[in-house]
């Protein structure tokens, strides 16, 4: 028997097959028929999240499956393929509030093979839907809610932008109903924060496909933050919505899809990239360059002599650029990490001692970062920044031993005297303890007691 005849055959005795056709094909696979209309205006989006409470049921009337029995909603991402179509189309023209019935076909819903036990093959269902809820979905890595994506118009295959990959996208940044920025851009994944782009513009390009177009809801963390933007007067701590189109895309070649040359190619164009960046005080684009050159090439085995040199020559400058970038970002630990990958490749080099004292000695270590100078200028006694240091470092430790000095001996006097006091205390206690035992009188005092009574 086909669906067609099923549902003539039932009709006018458990569902009446009436509705709306929803299909983008117009054949009548999804019917809707609204019970009870919704709240608001707006519905939910490719991508967003839905809360939602449904009953199922064959044609015939026979329940196969409820949340409401259950009594929890059901919630799922929309248009994301984790439910049959019949829902991916039938909840996407909701409205909080509504309840409507969906009359679906099999071939969207579990086409010929059912779902068995309780869904026979080529079943056609019906199911009624209350929207409760829909939010939009979060693409931070710690899903925090710092930016938030509505998807307006899904983009094509499953591919998405990487670390530097050429972008070409359309940008509308918007606070409180006004459009602060309206741009075409075109530029590498890395480089958004050289145009004014706040990190979260970033973070949400790489989260796109091609031809997508979507609203992204973007927290102070992932915008412009405590400082806010003079240039596009927001203020500190906005919140910001930007509409964003990726038009197109070129990825960049991830390391394990180059060879050898194409890494030691790459590298040196980097460098200069970063070396660009860092001249321009833009420290934080200067690392995300440094950092490609150690990921291609810090694993990189069975090189001919040459290119082994190559390699090395381009790691060591890596490392050492990354340890002046985190000095000036007063990331010092990250400037001692890199200064140390920078030694293992040559232990006597002569900025990564430098700067590896510099990193020491913000971090309040003077003995050690006093070492580290005094070693350059073995190595290299022209070098008087670090005779300067060196000096400094003994002034500190001195500043720090008096300190210290200064600290204990106000210390030893405290705990002098607090054990003064409490041998006192403890006498004092003693002494009247024995007054009231009668024991602390002398021998003359005794007698005249001792007359008076005769």
């Amino acid at each position: 028997m086909t669906a067609e005849e099923e549902m003539s055959n039932t009709e006018g005795h458990a569902i009446q097959m009436e509705g709306v056709d929803i299909t983008a094909k117009q054949d009548g696979g999804v019917l809707k028929l609204v019970k009870k209309e919704g709240a608001c205006t707006e519905q939910p989006m490719t991508g967003d999240k839905v809360f939602v409470h449904y009953v199922g049921t064959l044609l015939d009337g026979t329940k196969f499956d409820s949340s409401r029995d259950r009594g929890d909603k059901f919630s799922f991402e929309l248009g994301k393929g984790q439910v049959i179509k019949a829902w991916d189309l039938g909840v996407g023209t909701m409205k909080v509030g509504e309840v409507s019935q969906f009359i679906c076909k099999p071939e969207y819903a579990y086409g010929s093979a059912g779902s068995p036990p309780k869904i026979p093959p080529n079943a056609t269902l019906v199911f009624e839907v209350e929207l409760f809820e829909f939010r939009g979905e979060d693409i931070t890595d710690d899903e925090d809610g710092g930016i938030i994506r509505r998807t307006i118009t899904k983009g094509e295959g499953y591919s998405k932008p990487n670390e530097g990959a050429t972008v070409e996208v359309a940008v509308e940044g918007i606070f409180e109903e006004r459009v602060f920025d309206q741009r075409d851009l075109k530029f590498e994944i890395g480089d958004c924060e050289s145009l004014d782009l706040p990190a979260g513009v970033e973070k949400a390009i790489t989260a796109m496909e091609q031809g997508e177009e979507s609203t992204f809801t973007i927290t102070a963390k992932y915008g412009y933050g405590s400082a806010g933007s003079t240039k596009f007067n927001i203020p500190p701590g906005a919140t910001l919505k930007y509409k964003i189109k990726l038009k197109a895309f070129e990825k960049a070649k991830e390391s394990w899809e180059m060879n050898t040359s194409e890494k030691l190619e790459q590298g040196a164009i980097v460098k200069e990239k970063g070396t660009q960046y860092f001249k321009e005080g833009k420290f934080k684009q200067a690392t995300g360059q440094y950092k490609k050159i150690v990921s291609w090439l810090e694993h990189e085995s069975g090189l001919s002599e040459g290119d082994e040199q190559k390699a090395r020559t381009l790691r060591l400058a890596a490392h050492l650029n990354l340890a002046m970038c985190y000095l000036k970002l007063q990331e010092e630990s990250q400037a001692l990490e890199n200064c140390n990958k920078a030694l293992e490749l040559d232990q006597s080099n002569e900025k990564a001692l430098f700067r590896r004292g510099e990193a020491l000695c913000a971090m309040k270590e003077f003995e050690q970062a006093r070492d580290d100078f005094q070693k350059v200028l073995q190595l290299y006694p022209n070098n008087k920044a670090a005779k300067t240091q060196v000096a400094i470092c003994q002034r500190q430790l001195k500043e720090q031993h008096e300190k210290d000095k200064r600290l204990y001996a106000n210390m030893f006097q405290k705990f002098a005297e607090r054990d003064a006091k409490k041998e006192a205390e403890k006498v004092k206690e003693h002494k009247e303890q024995r007054q009231e035992n009668g024991e602390g009188m002398d021998i003359e005092e005794n007698g005249a007691q001792e007359q008076t009574a005769a």
